[in-house]
């Protein structure tokens, strides 16, 4: 008997999720709180070997290879300028990871979708979801209705699903960062094409990358203590950011004020407060269950947010495939995710907790820095992190069975 699930979230995870129960036979609807597609949501991403590597499994990523930058490794640098070391960011072998536009993302995933027949529906915000035992129903914000076998939340760090799936599901926890960034073709930076750079300046966090045809992409993590309102810092107009950031780095060294200066208005995309969610007690509840930044967002440190969710999109439809039950698949999926993404969650805490130095810590990233990036360029965590595989074709054994998955 064919099963039938309800994806609620559009960006990302959705379509990833979509595409892969699909191919474990299970017809996927999307719906997406937003009227309109996500083309201007965000700012870039990097997309690890380890995500390019799921997306392939379900084929998914020849669009995506063929955008964006290939960034197999990133150079740090300390707020005086001083190079800190590389930090690889690909995995040995395979394909390196590509930072790529958000929008980019989301448009070649969503486009993937439709072209195989997956209905996505615009403007359906969840506000209920009720597991019947039989089935279970989705309520949203216009008063429709829609049932199926599953629901399955990929619908972000604010889920609505994972409170429908534990109503004391913990918040997500402000990072103390606002992020933003932009693009800009006006400005000249001593840089190869392909090149990521990121600074540990005095008073924020600065990152960039330059594109082949020159445009540099850049990103900004400003500190910020108390945390802002909802919509609060979406509602501060791009100018006034810019003012803002020229100013934070303006005793830099490096060309974090300059490429600031050079982006136009229309450039600067909208900022958002960092929220993560480092562990998240129940995934799923009788037919629901979460996924992604919904059940775990990591910094954006680990440059690992997307690639986990299109892993735990993977994940869940082979356990879905092979397992008997919803039960038994939910059960088998966390025993299969947890302790990957909790690891990860946990190192990009540690590079979060340094985006915003004093004094002390300055000094600590000048001298001990450099040998801790060292040792960690040929690193087992590295390989073990973007070179995750996961092979369609093997049999998922159900949680306490003994089994190759």
């Amino acid at each position: 008997m064919s099963r039938t699930a309800l994806v609620i979230g559009g960006g990302i995870a959705g379509p990833a999720t979509a595409l892969a129960l699909q191919k474990a036979g299970i017809d996927a609807v999307v719906y997406e709180a937003h009227a309109e597609g996500a083309d201007g949501a965000g700012v870039f991403l990097t997309l690890g070997s380890n995500g390019i590597d799921a997306l392939k499994t379900i084929g998914a990523d020849q669009q995506i290879t063929r955008t964006g930058i290939a960034t197999p490794q990133i150079t740090l640098h300390s707020s005086k300028g001083k190079r800190l070391g590389v930090s690889r960011i690909s995995s040995a072998a395979g394909t390196p990871s590509r930072t790529i536009r958000r929008a980019g993302l989301y448009r070649a995933l969503y486009q993937e979708a439709v072209r195989r027949d997956i209905t996505v529906h615009h403007g359906k915000c969840l506000v209920s979801a009720e597991d019947t035992e039989e089935a279970v129903r989705a309520t949203f914000a216009d008063g429709t209705t829609a049932t199926a076998d599953l629901l399955i939340g990929c619908d972000g760090v604010h889920s609505a699903v994972r409170k429908a799936v534990d109503p004391e599901a913990p918040a997500p926890s402000y990072a103390g960062l606002i992020s933003l960034g932009g693009y800009t073709r006006d400005v000249t930076v001593d840089a190869e094409p392909g090149s990521y750079t990121m600074i540990f300046g005095r008073r924020a966090f600065f990152g960039y990358a330059v594109a082949a045809d020159g445009e540099v992409w850049w990103f900004a993590n400003l500190p910020r203590a108390d945390e802002p309102a909802r919509g609060e810092v979406e509602r501060i107009g791009s100018d006034e950011w810019r003012r803002t950031l020229v100013e934070a780095f303006a005793d830099d060294a490096g060309p974090a004020a300059r490429i600031i200066e050079a982006t136009s208005s229309d450039n600067i995309m909208t900022a958002s407060p960092v929220h993560l969610l480092r562990r998240l007690p129940a995934w799923h509840r009788g037919r629901m269950i979460v996924l992604g930044d919904a059940a775990h967002a990591p910094s954006p440190s680990s440059g690992q947010g997307a690639s986990l969710a299109v892993e735990d999109a993977v994940t869940l439809a082979r356990c879905l495939r092979d397992t008997p039950s919803h039960a038994e698949a939910f059960t088998t999926f966390v025993d299969l995710r947890r302790r990957r993404v909790e690891k990860i969650i946990k190192q990009a805490a540690r590079i979060n907790n340094s985006k915003a130095a004093g004094p002390l810590g300055r000094l600590f990233l000048d001298n001990v820095m450099p040998f801790i990036l060292k040792a960690a360029a040929s690193s087992r965590y590295t390989e073990e992190v973007f070179g995750h595989h996961l092979d369609w074709d093997a049999v998922v054994w159900p949680a306490g069975v003994d089994g190759d998955s």
